[in-house]
């Protein structure tokens, strides 16, 4: 009942926010005049919104029910997605980074705290593996709509990357709304529960020495708790590790297999095998280190992985340059 929708909702997320870099080498950043600085600018400002008010989101979900707080973020940053196809200047796309930064915040913090009220400790791994693999998903469909997307330049005089914003800004809305009647609430207020159920999951959590399955009001202890707890900024480096992997690979992928000498569209197509990879990966670590308990080895053998196939990739290019360079 939560997990396939969840993923989809994550799914549109991942997209949102990527679909830059396909947009990019269709022609995005000549078409708006910008420099290579201008063009990071529109990637990190994004960030800087999205980091900024991540927790001030947390507190609304809190006070709002999910099936009304996610629903709406989704539709809002549906709409900033629409609004980065009609885009002019630099400006104007700075701008609808800034704002999509802000109304997607609230999704993936929020999500991982929403499967905590429902599921054991010992369950929850997989589950939010399940939904995170949504963003590997979302990184090979994303090359496979932006190819085919992109051969609509010129309908309605708009260029093929202005499509891809549109189409799937427009996508994102339908699913928002449709998220209202897809998007449960909390065990004790979920409506699909029958008595008996709810008293279960609570019950359950309850074993497992977690309370926030009774909708648990934001208290402010809570936070300077969570500041004062040095796993806090532990889990941050190591989030920060993989983040800027993840950012760097999904942001420039087409353009970086582009630069290797292929067109635009099959640049696109190609940036589809590793994310299918990595869904299936992503899903078999998260069972692996539920099962296993051993978490902390797991995200180690990960990282040395890709240490390899980063080393592989600057290998690649490093070899690249000098067969381009050689008389």
């Amino acid at each position: 009942m939560l997990i396939p929708w969840l993923s989809l909702l994550y799914l549109a997320s991942f997209l949102d926010r990527t679909n830059i870099g396909n947009a990019k080498i269709d022609g995005l950043q000549e078409d708006l005049n910008m420099t290579n600085s201008q063009y990071n600018n529109t990637l990190t400002i994004f960030f800087v919104s999205y980091s900024v008010f991540e927790p001030l989101t947390q507190i609304l979900l809190k006070r709002l029910r999910p099936s009304v707080f996610i629903p709406i973020i989704m539709t809002l940053w549906g709409i900033c997605m629409t609004c980065m196809g009609l885009v002019h200047n630099y400006e104007g796309l700075l701008t609808a980074r800034w704002f999509l930064g802000i109304t997607e915040a609230g999704l993936f913090p929020g999500v991982s705290y929403y499967l905590s009220c429902w599921y054991k400790r010992s369950e929850f791994g997989v589950r939010v593996a399940i939904f995170f693999s949504a963003a590997a998903v979302a990184g090979s469909f994303g090359g496979l709509l932006a190819a085919a997307i992109a051969k609509m330049k010129g309908i309605g005089g708009k260029p093929g990357w202005a499509w891809i914003f549109i189409l799937e800004g427009l996508a994102t809305v339908v699913i928002g709304v449709i998220s209202f009647w897809m998007v449960h609430d909390f065990p004790d207020e979920a409506t699909f529960l029958s008595d008996e159920d709810r008293r279960r999951v609570i019950r359950r959590l309850k074993e497992d020495k977690q309370s926030s399955a009774e909708h648990e009001e934001f208290k402010l202890a809570y936070l300077w708790a969570s500041l004062k707890d040095w796993k806090t900024y532990t889990g941050m480096v190591i989030y920060m590790g993989a983040d800027g992997s993840l950012y760097a690979f999904s942001l420039f992928v087409p353009s970086i297999i582009k630069g290797l000498g292929y067109s635009s569209t099959r640049a696109q197509l190609l940036s589809v095998p590793p994310y299918a990879v990595a869904a299936v990966l992503t899903i078999l670590i998260g069972f692996t280190a539920d099962r296993t308990g051993k978490r902390g080895l797991c995200n180690i053998c990960v990282s040395f992985l890709g240490i390899i196939g980063f080393a592989m990739l600057v290998g690649k290019l490093a070899v690249s340059r000098c067969l381009t360079s050689s008389p």
